[in-house]
Order: structure tokens, then C-alpha cells, then sequence
């Protein structure tokens, strides 16, 4: 009710193809996607490792004297 004055702002979006998995070009990734266990423990050790080194170099400060 009080916002009658607000623009309205609307996003229209391309019609897009339907999704086929051969338009899929995965040759040129560093990285296998056919085992999706070993993907997820490699994604997970990427990303986990680039967050928990912050905190070991705190931590090994802390504890250094």
C-alpha cells in the first residue's frame, strides 16, 4: 500500500534451449567429474584447506614463543 510510488523494476530474461548434457564441454577441466564422490572429496579438501589455513597460522602464532 505505501509503496504504490516505487518503480517497478522487472528482469526478462532470454528464452534459453532446453539443457542437453552433450553441449556440456568438460574436456578442458583440470579435473575428472565422472566419480562424483571423488569430486565432492577433492571440492571439499580445496575449499576446506583455503578456509582452515587462516586459522592454523593464527593458532601457530599463538602457541610459538
Amino acid at each position: 500500500m505505501l509503496c504504490w510510488g516505487l518503480p517497478v523494476f522487472s528482469i526478462s530474461l532470454a528464452p534459453r534451449a532446453p539443457f542437453k548434457e552433450e553441449r556440456l564441454n568438460l574436456r578442458n577441466i583440470p579435473f575428472s567429474v565422472e566419480n562424483k564422490w571423488r569430486l565432492r572429496a577433492m571440492m571439499t579438501l580445496f575449499f576446506g584447506s583455503g578456509f582452515a589455513a587462516p586459522f592454523f597460522i593464527v593458532r601457530h602464532q599463538l602457541l610459538k614463543k
